[in-house]
C-alpha cells in the first residue's frame, strides 16, 4: 500500500524539490516513510525555528520554495518566526505539517501536541493555510501551493495533515498533469503611458526591489536607457555591478539619495514595498517623493502602500521591464551622462558620511580580496548593518540578512546553511554578532553532520550592543544588554567546527582562504583595534 506521506513525497520530487529541513516526531515519522526511496535530502535542524530559516536562506539563492516537514503543536509554534520572516521578505516556503485526526480536531481533550487551531496561528503569516481533510485532496492543495510560488507574490504557505490523513491509502492517486503557470504580463496600454513619462522627464530616479532578482539584465538595460540614478534595496544588491555609475548602493535612509527622490521629477519604482527597513532604518519619515511615482509590482495591495503612485501597474518585474525597453531609446552607458553625474554626486556625499566605517570597508575588502565570489547571509549585527550601506556585488542572491523586513535575530547562521546547500560551488560568509550566535548556536551541530562548509564570522561586542547604544542615545539606563558572553570557540569545537580568534586582516584573509569544505569555521572577530 502507498499511503497518503509516501504519495505526498512522490508529488514534491515530481515538482522539483531535492530538500527537505524537519525534525522527526512521532507525530511526522510517516510523513518520512517515503524520503528513502526517493532523491530528496534531508537534513535535521536542532530547532524547528531553524528549520524555517534554513528554507529561507536555500529559497533565496535557489529562486525554488524551501520545504520543511514539522511537527504538529511545538513544531508550528517554533517555526512561526521563520515563516514570518519570510513571509515579510516575500520568500517562497512550504510547511507541511502533521496536525491531530480530524474526529479529534478542536475538542480541547489535552491530546498530545493539541493546539484550538493550527492554521489561525499561520494564516497571518502565510499566503495561505489549509488543512487536508481527504486524501484526494492533495493533488490540487498542492498546486495550490506552488501556482502561489510561481504566479504570485511568493510567501509561506502551510499545509497539515491530520494523522489519520497521513497513513490511509492512496494507491489509487496518480501524478497528474501540471500546466506551466506564469507571472502575469503588466497592461501594455499602462506601460506605454509609464514610457511617455520616462522619456519626458528630465531627472528620473530609478528604485528596484527585491521583486526584480530574475531580472538583472533588464535592470541594467534599464537604468541605462533612463539615464537614471539606480537605488536598491537590501533584496535586490548586485542588479547593478560595483564602479556601475548609475549605482546609488542600499542608501535610500541617508540625506544624498532622499534629495535625489524629492527632486525627481518622475520616479519609477519596480518590485519594492517602498518599505521602513529599506527607505527609513533612521525612522524619522524623512523619504519623500517628489515627483510623480511609478510602480510596477507583481501584488496589487502593495501598488497602494507606503506612497500612493501616480501609475499603478500590475504584474511580472521581469516582464514590465522588457516590455518598458522596447518603448525605449537603448541609450548609453556613460559616467559623464546627467543621471551619472547626478549619481556621482550624491556618491560623492555618500563617500563623505562613510568617513567613519573605514574599519567596516577594510573589514569588508580582506574578505572579498580572500573569497571574491562569497554569498554574505546575515544576521541583525553591526557588520550587517554597515555592509548593507557599503557592499556592492556583481550579482543579486549574493546579500541578504534579517535585518530586513520581520527583523529577527537569529536567522544568519541557519539561513547560510540552507544557502549553501542551494549552491554548494560558492562560498557562504555567514555574519552574525555574539547575541544573534546565541539564538541558534546549536544549528552549528546542524552543519557539521550534514557537511557544509561555511564561514561564520562572529562580529563580538560582548553583549546587545546596538540596542545598548540606542538606549543610552535616548538617555535610558542600559539593562539586559550586557549579556554573559561564552566560550564560543571552544563551543564550536565541541560542535566539530573549526574554530579561530582573527589576530589582525592578515590574519583573517588566511583563515578564510584556508577554510575547510566540509564543516563550519567560525571566525571571531572581537570589536576591538585592529577591527575597530
Amino acid at each position: 500500500m502507498t499511503t497518503c506521506g509516501e504519495f505526498l513525497v512522490k508529488q514534491l520530487e515530481a515538482r522539483g524539490v531535492d530538500t527537505v529541513f524537519g525534525i522527526p516526531g512521532v507525530h511526522t515519522v510517516e510523513l518520512y516513510r517515503g524520503l528513502p526511496g526517493s532523491r530528496i535530502r534531508h537534513v535535521t535542524p536542532r530547532h524547528e525555528q531553524g528549520a524555517g530559516f534554513m528554507a529561507d536562506g536555500y529559497a533565496r539563492v535557489s529562486g525554488k520554495p524551501g520545504v520543511c516537514f514539522i511537527i504538529t503543536g511545538p513544531g508550528m509554534t517554533n517555526i512561526l518566526t521563520a515563516m514570518a520572516q519570510a513571509y515579510a521578505d516575500s520568500i517562497p516556503m512550504l510547511v507541511i505539517s502533521s496536525v491531530n485526526e480530524r474526529e479529534r480536531l478542536g475538542l480541547g481533550n489535552g491530546y498530545l501536541h493539541e493546539l484550538p487551531d493550527q492554521r489561525r496561528l499561520t494564516s497571518g503569516v502565510s499566503a495561505f493555510s489549509h488543512t487536508l481533510m481527504s486524501v484526494e485532496a492533495l493533488p490540487a492543495v498542492l498546486a495550490r501551493a506552488f501556482a502561489v510560488f510561481a504566479s504570485e507574490r511568493p510567501r509561506p504557505v502551510h499545509i497539515e495533515l491530520p494523522l489519520d490523513i497521513i497513513t490511509a491509502p492512496a494507491d489509487h492517486l496518480r501524478l497528474a498533469h501540471r500546466p506551466e503557470l506564469r507571472r502575469p504580463a503588466p497592461n501594455r496600454s499602462l506601460l506605454r503611458e509609464a514610457a511617455t513619462l520616462l522619456k519626458n522627464a528630465k531627472r528620473p530616479l530609478l528604485l528596484l526591489g527585491g521583486g526584480c532578482v530574475e531580472a538583472s539584465a533588464e535592470a541594467r538595460a534599464l537604468a541605462q536607457a533612463l539615464d537614471a540614478p539606480t537605488a536598491l534595496t537590501i533584496n535586490a544588491k548586485g542588479l547593478l555591478p560595483p564602479g556601475h555609475p548609475l549605482l546609488l548602493g542600499s542608501n535610500q535612509s541617508l540625506p544624498p539619495v532622499r534629495a535625489l527622490a524629492r527632486d525627481a521629477d518622475v520616479v519609477l519604482a519596480i518590485g519594492t514595498e517602498l518599505g521602513e527597513t529599506d527607505y527609513d532604518v533612521v525612522f524619522d519619515g524623512g523619504f519623500e517623493i517628489g515627483g510623480a511615482l511609478i510602480r510596477i509590482d507583481i501584488d496589487a495591495q502593495q501598488l497602494l502602500r507606503n506612497h500612493l503612485p501616480h501609475l499603478a501597474i500590475l504584474g511580472d518585474a521581469r516582464l514590465a521591464m522588457r516590455m518598458l525597453l522596447a518603448d525605449l531609446p537603448a541609450g548609453e552607458l556613460s559616467p559623464n551622462s546627467p543621471g551619472a553625474q547626478r549619481a556621482a554626486t550624491a556618491r560623492a556625499q555618500l563617500a563623505e558620511s562613510f568617513e567613519g566605517w573605514t574599519n567596516y570597508r577594510r573589514l569588508f575588502d580582506t574578505i572579498l580580496q580572500a573569497l571574491p565570489q562569497a554569498r554574505f547571509v546575515g544576521d541583525s549585527t553591526q557588520t550587517v548593518y554597515s555592509g548593507n550601506h557599503l557592499v556592492e556585488l556583481d550579482g543579486p542572491r549574493r546579500w541578504f540578512n534579517s535585518s530586513t523586513g520581520y527583523g529577527t535575530l537569529g536567522y544568519g547562521l541557519p539561513a547560510a546553511i540552507g544557502a549553501r546547500l542551494a549552491e554548494p560551488q560558492r562560498p557562504v560568509v555567514c555574519l552574525i554578532g555574539d547575541g544573534g550566535l546565541q539564538f541558534s548556536l546549536p544549528e552549528l551541530a546542524s552543519a557539521v553532520e550534514a557537511r557544509v562548509g561555511i564561514v561564520v564570522l562572529l562580529w563580538n561586542n560582548q553583549g546587545y550592543g546596538e540596542i545598548k547604544r540606542y538606549m543610552e542615545r535616548r538617555d535610558i539606563t542600559p539593562i539586559g544588554v550586557d549579556i554573559h558572553t561564552p566560550d564560543f570557540l571552544a563551543i564550536a569545537r565541541g560542535f566539530g567546527c573549526a574554530a579561530e580568534r582573527a589576530r589582525d586582516h592578515a590574519h583573517l584573509a588566511e583563515l578564510l582562504r584556508n577554510a575547510p569544505a566540509d564543516r563550519p569555521l567560525l571566525i571571531e572577530v572581537q570589536e576591538a583595534p585592529p577591527f575597530a
